[in-house]
């Protein structure tokens, strides 16, 4: 069996920033800031660690209760800033998802520092969300290594026996897409339609960095399917 984990942001979907935007907007709404200081950063990370991130760096206690708050907020706002931000599926995604979707040899879920409504929220917008049957998420971890983790064991909780880690790909648009792979012995494509060049990725040393994801006979035959 082949397991294909993707993450979201910049590796299926581009939202134009509108998770940011809900983010940040729901830190002005639901704790009265006048002004967001662009000093966290978003790229890669968890919205659990973004999140507690955003409340000390405006001086708000990051209590469970403002984490939730903060987290509620931010998923009442999603829709509507997704709406206004428009965005695009990632070039060749559809694509690979009806190739891969007819085969009983292969399991895609997701590997994401989204938490899962939000995950839901993002890929319902671009009828995607129907593909992944399971997946880590960000609800409850800050670090990405854990999500894969998490990722692994809901992969086997799935199957019902163990994985082989080479049998794993993780396709992510980031460096740390790229490190929590390998924090699961898993394979790793990096590809540049995020926020990170071409040569940036291939410094992480991925097993193949890639512009898109657009040749899909390229990948099926890579991951011999």
């Amino acid at each position: 069996m082949r397991v294909l984990l993707f993450d979201i942001d910049g590796t299926l979907i581009r939202s134009g920033g509108a998770g940011k935007l809900a983010m940040e907007t729901a830190l002005r709404e639901a704790f009265d800031i006048a002004m967001i200081h662009d000093k966290v950063p978003y790229s890669g990370r968890t919205d659990i660690a973004i999140g507690h991130d955003l409340l000390v760096v405006h001086g708000i206690d990051p209590t469970v209760a403002n984490r939730v708050k903060l987290t509620e907020q931010y998923l009442e706002l999603l829709p509507r800033c997704l709406a206004e931000r428009g965005g695009d599926i990632c070039p060749g995604i559809p694509e690979l998802l009806a190739k891969v979707a007819k085969r009983d040899d292969v399991l895609i879920g997701l590997l994401t520092g989204n938490i899962r409504r939000g995950a839901e929220r993002k890929l319902g917008y671009f009828d995607l969300w129907h593909h992944f049957p399971l997946g880590g998420f960000g609800d409850n971890h800050t670090d990405r290594d854990d999500v894969a983790r998490s990722a692994m064991q809901a992969v086997e909780n799935h199957l019902g026996n163990p994985v082989n880690p080479d049998d794993v790909w993780v396709i992510g648009d980031t460096p740390l897409d790229v490190s929590c792979a390998r924090a699961i012995g898993a394979k790793v494509i990096a590809v540049a339609t995020g926020w990170h060049s071409l040569t940036e990725l291939e410094v992480t040393s991925p097993d193949l960095a890639l512009a898109d994801l657009s040749d899909t006979q390229k990948l099926l035959t890579m991951w011999g399917l």
